[in-house]
Formats: structure tokens, sequence, C-alpha cells
């Protein structure tokens, strides 16, 4: 089976990846080192490697012509793509968006040494401010590269929020409603999307799905959870 994990920035996807890895047997394919490490060879932040991605497509092409040929070259692999866009070009995975609050993602990156020097900050506010202008330089990017909506929940099979959930926690989640979608699968049914949610998130963003009953408290895993099914 393959998975496509991505989400938002300090989301915790590499933390994730790992544990599927270690106690799962999935084997990872991650673009976040790549772009990471292409920015290091530039000499520029993470952030300027964005803006150059914008003007120049042959990085994203690369990236993305090398996952779509290792998901149909490893069809029958146990293989993880924590990668922004995978989830566009496997043939054939179970998607998932990581979700976390920008206040909780920043402490987090701040926290990171792993991430080197192109990508420091001087304030946690500095830090906040840059992974939204990130996050809206890679959406723009996107929308103009691939008219898609990268923020558009409706892509996924399955939403988590990081922000107050252990890591182990959401790698159970994950695998269990992994499980569901291939039984889904199996019997021909089309799989929708299910927000997972932190139980004290406010929902009011999801009016329509509460009123058509579609959010519930429910305990997944022995935890409390705010789940909206789209």
């Amino acid at each position: 089976m393959h998975i496509t994990l991505t989400g938002n920035l300090g989301s915790g996807k590499s933390t994730l990846g790992k544990i599927l890895e270690a106690e799962y047997g999935y084997k990872i394919f991650s673009t976040g080192e790549v772009i990471r490490q292409i920015a290091g060879e530039h000499g520029v932040s993470v952030l300027e490697m964005n803006k150059m991605m914008e003007k120049d497509h042959k990085y994203d092409h690369m990236i993305d012509d090398t996952t779509a040929r290792i998901s149909r070259e490893q069809k029958e692999k146990k293989l993880l793509f924590d990668s922004r866009l995978a989830w566009n070009f496997v043939e054939d995975s179970f998607k998932v968006f990581l979700s976390v609050s920008l206040s909780v993602a920043a402490a987090r990156v701040m926290a990171d040494a792993s991430r080197g020097e192109v990508e420091t900050y001087a304030s946690l506010e500095e830090c906040k401010e840059s992974l939204k202008e990130r996050a809206a330089t890679e959406d723009r990017r996107y929308k103009e590269l691939y008219g898609i909506e990268y923020f558009n929940y409706a892509n996924y099979n399955l939403v988590l929020d990081s922000s107050d959930c252990a890591p182990a926690l959401l790698a159970e989640i994950l695998m269990k409603e992994a499980a569901a979608y291939e039984e889904k699968k199996a019997r021909g049914e089309k799989a929708g999307t299910k927000l997972i949610l932190d139980k004290n998130r406010l929902a009011e963003d999801f009016a329509k799905e509460r009123a058509e009953g579609r959010v519930s408290m429910q305990t997944i895993c022995g935890t409390e959870f705010l789940v909206i099914e789209l």
C-alpha cells in the first residue's frame, strides 16, 4: 500500500514518517530534504528557494517525475511519500493531510536543529510570518502550475490534527483509517474525506456538515476527537 503524506509546514510529517517506517515497515520517499538540499547548494533560504521555484519549474517537474516513476515501479511495496504533491502524482494511494496550528508549527520549526542555517529565525513571530508566507507562496505556485487547490481538504482521504496529539497516536490512527480505506476499496465503495481534529478545535467553518449531521465527537484509539465527514 502507498501512503502519500502532506500537510502544513511544521506539522510533524517527518516525525510521523519515521514512526511509520520503524513500527509499520514503510519505506520513506521525502522531497522536503531534497528541497532543503537544493536551497543549501544555492546558498538561499527555503523561502527564497520556493520563490525561485515559482520562476523556474524545472525543480517541480524533477520531483514530480521522480515521484510518479517510483510509485509505478514499486506498486507492491509499502511506501510512504512525504511530499507536498505526491497525492497528485502517485497513481493509487491513501492520501493524508497533517494539520497543525500556526503557533505550534512555529515552535516546532524553531526547535528543529536539523533544518540547518538555511531555515533559522530570530523570533517566534518571525518564524510564524515566514511559515505563513511560505504557505501562500506554495499555494500560488500549485494553482498556477497544476491548477489544484492544495488546502482543499476534499483532495485527501484523511486530515489529522497534530497540534496536541502524540506522534505515536497519530500513526496508530492513520494506520487504522488506512485499513478502513482498503476495506472500502475492496468492496468497491467510494472513499470520502474524514477530518480528525483536536476535540477543542472550533468547527464553525463546517456549518454545512454540522447541519447535515456529519460533525461528531468520537473516541478513536482511546482518545476523544472532533470528527468531520466531508
